[in-house]
């Protein structure tokens, strides 16, 4: 349930007290059930959901590194490609390359 939540609103994801609300568990259960379910925290899924959606943009080859970053949620370059790379396991620009 709080994955389907997140999959729908990962752009503006809720707080995790308000998702733990509107999938009706208390923070701890919901904390405890992702890493046991997923194998990670719920901040954690948000960010694979976000690298996701940003390696298809730029499979898509319509939007630079930049562009897909900002267009996830991320402002600061260095940081979404930190966070890429050690989500997917390769650099973003790599994915223009090839």
């Amino acid at each position: 349930m709080a994955n389907d939540i997140l999959s729908r609103m990962w752009k503006e994801p809720p707080g995790l007290l308000e998702l733990a609300r509107m999938a009706g568990l208390n923070d701890y259960k919901l904390k405890l059930g992702f890493k046991e379910l997923f194998g990670t925290t719920v901040f954690g899924y948000v960010c694979a959901l976000r690298m996701n959606e940003a390696r298809s943009l730029l499979e898509q080859g319509k939007v630079n590194v930049s562009e897909a970053a900002g267009m996830v949620g991320y402002h600061n370059l260095s940081h979404f490609s930190l966070l890429f790379r050690k989500t997917l396991g390769y650099n973003p620009s790599e994915i223009r390359k090839s």
